[in-house]
C-alpha cells in the first residue's frame, strides 16, 4: 500500500552501495525503491520506444508516475488538451502495466476555473483509467469547489512540502491513492531532511495505510542529490518492503 521513491533515479557516486547490481542506472536503482516519478515528460516528449525499454528494465511490480507535459498545463493552461492529452498516452503507452499513476502539476499563476478545470479532467479521465495526482499551486484551489471536482473525476490532490500555498500540506480526501511529494525545506529543491521530519512523514504514511487508501511518497530534493538518501531513511523507517 505504501511506495516510496525519487523523481528521477540518478545515483550519486556516495551512493552507490545503497543498490544492487543492474544493467543501466534504472535498473540499480528498482533494486532498492518500487517507485520512480518521471520529471523528464514535462519539459520535452520521449520516443514510444523509450518507454518499453523502461519497462522491460524494471522488475514486474515496479511502478512509473509520469509527469504531464508543460504544453498542456502551463502552455496550454489546461484549454482544449484534448489532442495534446491523447498524443501524450499514446507516447507512454509502452508502459503498459507498469503506468502506476499520472501527476498533474499546475503553475502558481493558474487559477480554478469550474468550467476550464471540469472540461480538462473529463477530457483526462477519458484517456487514463490509472490513479492521477495534481499537485495546484494556487489559493483558489483549495476550496469546496475544487473538493468537489476531484471527486467528481476520482482525482487525489497532492501533499506538498513545503505546504504553499495554505492547505496544500495535507493530502485531498478524494482519489484511490495519497501522493506526496516533499520538494526539500527550508530550501526547495536543496535541502534535506532531518529524522524528524521523516519520522513526521512515516507516521502519516502509515495513517494513509491504516485507511487503506495506498500512498506513494516522491522526493524531489535532487539538486544536491538528497532525494536517494531521505528516500532510503523513510524506506527503513517504515520497513523494507516499501
Amino acid at each position: 500500500m505504501i511506495r516510496i521513491g525519487c523523481a528521477g533515479w540518478a545515483i550519486a557516486a556516495r551512493q552507490a552501495g545503497l543498490f544492487g547490481d543492474g544493467a543501466s542506472t534504472l535498473a540499480r536503482y528498482a533494486t532498492r525503491f518500487a517507485v520512480v516519478e518521471v520529471n523528464s515528460t514535462f519539459h520535452r516528449a520521449h520516443r514510444p520506444g523509450t518507454f518499453v525499454r523502461w519497462a522491460g528494465a524494471v522488475p514486474r511490480t515496479f511502478r512509473f508516475s509520469v509527469k504531464l507535459p508543460k504544453t498542456i498545463t502551463h502552455e496550454a493552461r489546461l484549454v482544449r488538451t484534448g489532442p495534446l492529452l491523447r498524443a501524450f498516452a499514446n507516447e507512454i503507452a509502452g508502459l503498459r502495466s507498469k503506468l502506476g499513476g499520472v501527476l498533474v502539476q499546475l503553475p502558481p499563476s493558474l487559477e480554478f476555473d469550474a468550467r476550464v478545470a471540469g472540461a480538462f479532467f473529463r477530457n483526462l479521465r477519458t484517456v487514463f483509467e490509472v490513479p492521477i495526482a495534481c499537485e495546484p499551486r494556487h489559493g483558489s484551489w483549495f476550496g469546496a469547489r475544487a473538493d468537489a471536482l476531484w471527486q467528481r473525476f476520482d482525482i487525489a490532490r497532492v501533499a506538498a512540502d513545503p505546504p504553499v500555498p495554505e492547505g496544500a500540506g495535507m493530502p485531498g480526501e478524494a482519489g484511490r491513492w495519497r501522493y506526496f511529494r516533499l520538494h526539500g525545506s527550508p530550501r526547495m529543491y536543496y535541502s534535506a531532511y532531518d529524522d524528524t521530519r521523516l519520522e513526521a512523514f512515516a507516521q502519516a504514511l502509515v495513517d494513509s495505510d491504516r485507511a487503506r487508501r495506498p500512498a506513494w511518497c516522491i522526493f524531489d530534493n535532487t539538486a544536491h542529490s538528497h532525494a536517494v538518501e531521505d528516500a532510503a531513511r523513510l524506506r527503513d523507517l517504515l520497513g523494507a518492503g516499501r
